[in-house]
């Protein structure tokens, strides 16, 4: 761990305890609630290949199902569908079903499998640092994952990635496996009394919460088997964020991850990213004397005579297309109220890289794209 953010090694092992503690306790209640039903024989149905397979309820897995079908899915499945709702590979079947099973080759496999990472990120996050940890999804542009953390004036920067990085390494390693609990809402309130970011998000009357290894962490989950399935992972940058997407709300720190089942295809990533980079068009604009950006007036760009033709030529045709295709050409405003983005959910998940400022003590951002403001067009007509 970095030496300049020292942790209270007490607090966080009382709130681990506690954490862990109270899992066991309603965990030991769930199960023994779930051996008092009744074990029925079930079909389950494979969608791939259309295999029927036999069951018991409340008792056959996935994952028991993959290993019947051959030990290589059983390996390689990270998530299944059952009845087509993702479900963990070891959460029992409840009833006649038809169940699917995805790796890492299919969007729900990445998904599940960039999401249990972000859980072994916070984990080793939580560990190193002591953050109270807040939010870690997997990423919506679909690349990897992230999560958010708050540790008061901790900035995270490259120099803590070699220790968050090892610490998920070891983590992953370990092959914690990814387990599951519905609690109440007192039950959640009274796991997660000390972290009020947590406390903010439980709502709902039934609260679901995943353990791997020493973190306990509010969560609907799905998760894949275990962390061993995570064999290369690697921290990308950090960067800061605020809470709930609310300037006015706690100010965190948001670590952003990238995972592989095999170091291979890590290594090919980052190569792609690095040969990304040649093809910056932040470089290139420049350098074709197309376009150039200044600091007098961030986020614009200024076009240059062999910008401007190219940028003309392709309005000409994107304005032939419009006609040719049926649709209707419409105008809306640059600049919205951010109350706009906070209800479209754009400020939760891209605010970061959006340009704001404030007017009259008011937020006011730069539209990341038009769909908002066609909603307040169709709104009108309302």
């Amino acid at each position: 761990m970095a030496d300049d953010h020292p942790k209270d090694e007490a607090y966080l092992s009382a709130v681990i305890r506690k954490r862990i503690k109270l899992f066991e306790e309603f965990q030991a209640q769930q199960l023994a609630q779930i051996q008092s039903l009744p074990h029925d024989p079930i079909k389950v149905t494979i969608i791939d290949g259309n295999k029927e397979k036999e069951g018991k309820r409340w008792e056959t897995t996935p994952m028991e199902i993959a290993r019947q079908i051959s030990k290589g899915l059983a390996n390689s499945a990270l998530i299944s569908s059952v009845n087509n709702v993702l479900w963990d590979m070891n959460r029992p079947l409840e009833d006649d079903c038809s169940v699917e099973f995805f790796r890492f080759d299919s969007d729900q496999g990445r998904d599940t499998f960039w999401h249990s990472s972000a859980h072994i990120l916070g984990q080793a996050l939580e560990q190193e640092y002591g953050c109270k940890l807040c939010d870690g999804p997997c990423t919506t542009r679909e690349e990897g994952f992230f999560y958010d953390a708050f540790y008061g004036e901790l900035g995270l920067n490259d120099n803590h990635f070699p220790y968050i990085g090892a610490a998920a390494t070891k983590l992953a390693r370990e092959g914690q496996p990814f387990e599951r609990i519905q609690v109440t809402k007192d039950q959640a309130l009274d796991m997660f009394s000390d972290n009020n970011f947590k406390l903010e998000l439980i709502k709902e009357k039934t609260i679901t919460v995943y353990r791997c290894g020493l973190l306990v962490d509010l969560c609907s989950g799905p998760h894949i088997p275990n962390t061993s399935f995570v064999k290369a992972f690697k921290c990308l940058k950090a960067s800061s964020a605020y809470w709930r997407g609310s300037r006015d709300r706690e100010s965190l720190q948001r670590v952003y991850g990238i995972s592989y089942p095999d170091d291979h295809q890590l290594k090919a990533y980052l190569k792609s990213v690095k040969e990304a980079k040649k093809y910056d068009h932040r470089l290139l604009g420049p350098q074709q004397e197309l376009f150039f950006c200044h600091p007098l007036s961030p986020g614009s760009w200024f076009f240059l005579p062999h910008g401007t033709r190219v940028y003309n030529k392709l309005m000409e045709f994107i304005k032939k297309e419009y006609w040719k295709r049926g649709y209707s050409e419409v105008m809306s405003p640059n600049m919205y109220n951010m109350n706009l983005w906070e209800t479209s959910g754009h400020a939760a998940n891209y605010k970061e890289n959006m340009f704001t400022f404030d007017i009259d003590k008011q937020e006011f951002g730069l539209k990341p794209m038009n769909c908002p403001g066609h909603c307040l067009m169709f709104q009108r007509r309302v």
